[in-house]
């Protein structure tokens, strides 16, 4: 697939648009191309499935663990009754990929297939089995569980046993459903408790009483189930890590899937299904996180976890078979995607290796080696220690002959075989003669050159220490322009073993190899000189001033001498230094960021928020605050206001003016008054009318048109 030629995906699609060869491209360059492979799909789905089936192929042979995929492919398959190869694809794909949407497509299939045939009732019924032990315990399964019941009801029965049978069935299907937790429990509830009332209503009670336990932790559970898995994608295809904000998320909530499983959220006491349901979740999660070696380590290290509780309490049985599900899981890992991942293998070697199963873990190794593009250096180095610990050094030495004959390893090996026959074999001189054959074939590469002098340094062999200085320096194998670590180490060998003549004629012949590096920078060689570890006799800002930040840059080494601490201590002196308030750069006015509102980009900006293009800037700090404790826009169905008419309305708007009142005259205001004469009147009205009966308080009042009472008094009087 290359340049103006056609490439074989295209094979007879006729006119091909120009945006689907640039997506080819783009997956050439970079086969995890989600946008490219979207594009090449809708083309693909508008194509017979002949012409299309190379592009279906690339497809799921890149994403071989992706359900959606799968199941585009299968259904193009069916759509033209291509029914031979659909039986192939769910061969592939079916055990290993467990997607809720893809198991109901191969229901769907045996339906449509199988429902001519004399045996379809039992081999429905075997496929309903089937995906309900593999899927069953997914949240959105309901579905599974209910077309199983109406299958199982639709079943013809002949005779009182055949219809026994029958409600055996589908009572077995309920009551392992209903205890299940997964979204719609409630409605498979009713379903039972109708479905027994059906049969028996005496009995139904006792079912439902015995049941309602088991349901209600079921119904619990499933409620925690969707919160804790709200946001997961889990259509996502496996890619490569990318480092997304996206992607940490995503792997943030399956994590936290994975740890709520394994607390047990239906307080159940049987082992057996607390392990079946925390793989279910790595399975689940490996579907979308296949390529992230910690993912398919945690699965297995959790079976082999399981593996020694069950042995513990004395089930040897099942303690077995989790040993051997784990091991299963690593050999899918390094059989898929992870064919090319050493972690993987190393802990699949060394679980191996527990189980005392060598003759596999020298497979597991062998196979690693024989990957092309792999460079086994790291291999060989962890099968030779593997063959140590398990046979005797004298397996590991045969290890190592093989790794000098490959082409592809590096000077390491030499090391640490060398290293081994000291520490193991206890043997020097076939220490020296590892890393004298080392010296012939990797004497221009400082990295051994310097690890072949750690380790006589540590022997306390002084003259065979210099004499090696010397021989490295002066035989021409290492280039100058390498040698400035190897001169660094010889200058700090001298100082601490030999006396001042020595020093200063090392720093003399290292001046004459770098002297145009060190031209005008002699003092630098006295900060060599004097140093130690992390302390110098200057400051940070003379030593920059001495140019000698930048010679140290030039000549150091990244090698397997330098201790962690030293490099920790080396990134602590470089942020001191930047902190240092002479090193702080004061010429020119820096902005303060302490004001400045962080970007948020947004595909959709939120109502009441600030969009600009390509995102939005989030409200300060106080309003936002606010707006968690208000109700989401989403919950205010209306009336909605159109601003611009309201503002018009309180424009025109005529407001009335108020009356005023009278200004006072000759300091007296004539309503005041009149207002007091009137307040006196009433008070003494109600002084008077004080001591009187309630009666003649009574007729005061406005008596009523048609009064009874009083018409009757007045008849008694007369």
């Amino acid at each position: 697939m290359s340049g103006d030629h056609r490439s074989e995906l295209f094979t007879g699609w006729g006119y091909i648009p120009e945006k689907v060869k640039k997506a080819q491209k783009k997956i050439e360059t970079y086969p995890y191309d989600l946008d490219a492979w979207s594009i090449l799909l809708r083309e693909a789905q508008s194509q017979q499935v002949e012409k299309a089936r190379p592009l279906y192929e690339l497809l799921v042979s890149t994403f071989t663990n992706s359900g959606r995929y799968w199941k585009i492919y299968i259904e193009q398959e069916m759509k033209y009754k291509n029914y031979e190869k659909v039986e192939k694809l769910f061969q592939r794909c079916l055990m290993k990929v467990l997607n809720i949407d893809l198991w109901k497509c191969y229901l769907h299939y045996v339906k449509e297939t199988k429902g001519a045939l004399s045996s379809y009732r039992e081999k429905m019924a075997q496929a309903y089995d089937f995906a309900l032990d593999k899927m069953g315990m997914d949240i959105f399964s309901f579905q599974l569980w209910s077309d199983y019941v109406l299958f199982l009801k639709g079943v013809e029965a002949v005779g009182s046993y055949a219809e026994n049978q029958r409600i055996t069935a589908v009572r077995r299907v309920y009551q392992r459903g209903i205890i299940n937790p997964m979204i719609n429990i409630e409605r498979l509830w009713q379903e039972y408790c109708n479905y027994e009332q059906g049969i028996n209503p005496i009995i139904a009670k006792k079912m439902m009483d015995d049941r309602s336990r088991g349901y209600m932790i079921a119904k619990r559970t499933a409620k925690e189930y969707e919160a804790v898995t709200k946001g997961l994608n889990r259509n996502n295809p496996s890619i490569p890590p990318t480092g997304t904000m996206e992607e940490s998320k995503q792997i943030e909530l399956w994590k936290k899937y994975i740890n709520w499983e394994k607390e047990n959220p239906l307080r159940t006491e049987d082992q057996t299904l607390i392990t079946k349901r925390v793989m279910f979740a790595y399975e689940q999660c490996l579907l979308c996180l296949g390529h992230h070696p910690d993912v398919w380590y945690e699965a297995a290290l959790y079976l082999e976890t399981s593996s020694k509780n069950f042995a513990e309490k004395g089930d040897m049985n099942n303690a077995k078979v989790f040993s051997d599900e784990a091991a299963a899981i690593y050999e899918r890992a390094i059989s898929s995607l992870m064919k090319k991942n050493m972690l993987i293998y190393f802990a699949y070697a060394d679980f191996e290796e527990g189980r005392m199963k060598y003759e596999k873990v020298h497979n597991i190794y062998k196979r690693l080696i024989a990957v092309e593009d792999v460079d086994p250096t790291l291999v060989f180095i962890q099968y030779m220690k593997f063959t140590r610990r398990a046979e005797g050094i004298k397996s590991a030495r045969g290890v190592f002959k093989k790794a000098r004959e490959d082409n592809r390893t590096k000077y390491h090996v030499f090391v640490v075989a060398a290293l081994m026959e000291y520490y193991c074999s206890k043997d020097q001189q076939i220490a020296f003669k590892i890393f004298e054959l080392g010296l012939k074939k990797y004497g221009d590469i400082p990295d051994f050159v310097l690890a072949y002098i750690d380790y006589l340094s540590h022997l306390n062999e002084d003259n065979n220490t210099r004499v090696l200085f010397e021989r490295v320096l002066t035989s021409g194998s290492l280039p100058p322009a390498k040698s400035g670590e190897v001169w660094s180490h010889f200058e700090d060998f001298e100082s601490t073993c030999g006396d001042l003549a020595s020093i200063l004629k090392i720093e003399k012949r290292r001046l004459t190899t770098f002297k145009e590096e060190y031209k005008d920078r002699e003092a630098a060689l006295l900060v060599d000189r004097y140093r130690y570890l992390d302390l110098f006799p200057c400051s940070q800002a003379e030593l920059k001033a001495l140019g000698y930040k930048d010679l140290l840059r030039k000549h150091t080494v990244v090698t397997t001498t330098v201790t962690p601490s030293m490099a920790v201590d080396e990134s602590q002196s470089q942020q001191e230094e930047e902190a240092t308030p002479e090193n702080k750069k004061t010429e020119f006015p820096r902005p303060d960021l302490d004001q400045m509102l962080p970007y948020k980009p947004r595909a959709f900006a939120p109502p009441g928020s600030h969009p600009v293009p390509g995102g939005v800037f989030p409200l300060p700090p106080a309003a936002a605050q606010v707006l968690t404790k208000m109700p989401p826009p989403v919950c205010f169905q209306g009336p909605f206001v159109r601003v611009d008419d309201l503002m018009k309305l309180i424009a025109e708007c005529h407001i009335p003016e108020i009356a005023l009142v009278d200004p006072v005259q000759n300091g007296v205001n004539s309503n005041a008054d009149d207002a007091s004469d009137a307040d006196k009147a009433t008070k003494r009205k109600r002084a008077g009318n004080k001591g009187d009966d309630s009666d003649e308080e009574d007729e005061e009042m406005a008596a009523p048109v048609h009064d009874i009472y009083r018409s009757r008094q007045q008849k008694r009087v007369r």
